[in-house]
């Protein structure tokens, strides 16, 4: 938990900071100032998104400071939900191949901590039996 917030967190200020950095992250390529378009929301969406990141990723690294497993139990769902939903951005063509990592970096994150809860509850069942 602790990881994913710090990096979170990371990716949170890169894209703060440099927004272009953040979108080829992504794969995409960025535009360039004087090619935006009026009423393009790209930088606004972006700061937004990175804003939201660096938040998520601070609530990890003191959910994991505190060992708060419903927290933990919680983000599981969470993040499958925003697996599918940005997997099916990307499938049904609403986003480009490169959103695809976003997807799978929530759904890794999930499958992990949804393992990781399973093997401290077997291990607090065996140490309490």
């Amino acid at each position: 938990m602790a990881v994913f917030g710090v990096l979170a967190a990371v990716l949170g200020v890169v894209g703060l900071v440099s927004p272009d950095a953040m979108i080829r992250l992504m794969g995409l390529a960025p535009a360039p100032e004087a090619g935006r378009a009026d009423g393009d929301h790209t930088l606004l969406f972006l700061t937004a998104s990175s804003m939201a990141a660096l938040n998520m990723g601070v609530y990890y690294v003191f959910a994991a400071l505190a060992d708060w497993k419903p927290f933990f139990r919680w983000t599981v769902p969470f993040r499958l939900l925003t697996c599918t939903v940005f997997t099916l951005a990307v499938v049904s063509g609403r986003a480009p191949s490169g959103f695809l990592g976003v997807g799978l970096w929530e759904g890794v994150g999930a499958l992990v901590t949804g393992a990781a809860l399973r093997v401290e509850a077997r291990r607090a069942a065996r140490v309490s039996a």
